[in-house]
């Protein structure tokens, strides 16, 4: 048990995703969030002499998005939901309490286009550190040996 931000001792759901596999979207979806616009879309210089700025440039072929969409795209239905749910909580201002509600309401809105959701949102990385936290759970130790 951990304690979530404002709320009395939090014993955490069962999830459909490990929290590994939480705190990997976590930290994909921060390196996503730090692209900015492309400032010159076809550059035809090698990365090398432009000190390989591209890379912190939101093109459409990034490969940080397209591993975070792979990744999304290959959960379950449910942990895709939980996913959708931890957003939510996390967003929202929910409480753990409020987790079998939020749950059900990521289930009935559950469609193929779970990804793209998910990575349509500029906070996503936030949301999600904050539904964890709201459940008890943290990526800190994950962080710590991957970072």
């Amino acid at each position: 048990m951990r304690q979530g931000i404002g709320s009395e001792e939090v014993v955490a759901p069962e999830l459909a995703i490990p929290l590994e596999t939480i705190c990997f979207i976590i930290i994909k979806a921060r390196e996503f969030d730090v692209k900015e616009g492309v400032s010159e879309p076809d550059p035809g210089s090698n990365p090398i002499d432009d000190n390989e700025v591209a890379v912190l440039q939101d093109h459409p072929d990034d490969p940080v998005q397209e591993e975070l969409t792979s990744v999304i795209s290959d959960l379950s239905d449910d942990a895709q939901v939980d996913l959708v749910a931890l957003m939510w909580l996390g967003r929202d201002g929910y409480t753990a309490s409020d987790w079998a509600d939020v749950r059900q309401q990521a289930a009935d809105a559950h469609n193929e286009r779970t990804a793209a959701y998910l990575c349509g949102n500029p906070l996503l990385s936030d949301h999600l550190a904050a539904g964890l936290d709201a459940i008890g759970l943290s990526c800190e130790d994950y962080e710590r040996e991957h970072l």
